[in-house]
């Protein structure tokens, strides 16, 4: 039978487990999913740069021109594009809501935003694609603090093991705030970037 969990499919397909719930399932059949998931054969350059640019879109759970407009934008920086492109949607709220543990999944911080529980700055903020600048403070909204997900959240239920040094987060009041912008080896992020430059530049 298979597995109804359309995440953890995706989490075999590209090689890395998407979700907690995922991990466990990744772990007892890391290979992917299908009769061929174990014997595949050497894949071409080409589809080895497609699913490493497919694993950075499912781990920020963007769409493709979202990541195709993020790369053009890293391309005008100095230094390298990878680099750039991973500091710039490592800024983006979702993302941060989840890394500074107000979320279980990035699928959650999304809704949480888009549902206008998220504030920046004081101001309530519903676009998930949203990029923050370092001082800028992430809040719970006042009337959204009782509800389950955001106890869970108050209690520590989500944090990371590690918040990451870029963020400062304070669970038991549901805040956090980008201290300054985060260097490429401290994002949690499993992606050779280089490989998306590629994909892109081809």
């Amino acid at each position: 039978m298979n597995n109804p969990r359309p995440k953890v499919r995706l989490s075999r397909a590209l090689g890395i487990p998407l979700t907690p719930k995922s991990v466990k399932y990744f772990e007892a059949r890391p290979y992917p999913p299908g009769v061929h998931g174990r014997g595949r054969k050497q894949e071409s350059d080409y589809k080895v740069r497609l699913r490493e640019k497919q694993r950075l879109r499912a781990q920020y759970n963007i769409r493709e021109a979202q990541l195709r407009n993020a790369f053009a934008k890293a391309g005008k920086v100095e230094g390298k594009t990878g680099e750039a492109l991973l500091i710039d949607l490592e800024r983006r709220l979702d993302a941060l809501v989840l890394r500074s543990g107000l979320a279980r999944t990035i699928y959650q911080a999304r809704q949480f935003v888009v549902h206008r529980h998220v504030l920046v700055n004081g101001r309530r903020v519903d676009r998930p694609s949203y990029r923050l600048r370092p001082g800028d403070v992430i809040t719970i909204a006042e009337r959204s603090r009782s509800m389950d997900p955001f106890r869970i959240a108050a209690a520590g239920g989500n944090a990371p093991e590690k918040v990451p040094p870029y963020l400062e987060a304070r669970h038991d009041a549901l805040a956090a705030r980008l201290v300054r912008l985060p260097e490429r080896s401290e994002i949690p992020v499993i992606c050779d970037e280089q490989l998306v430059v590629e994909h892109y530049s081809r």
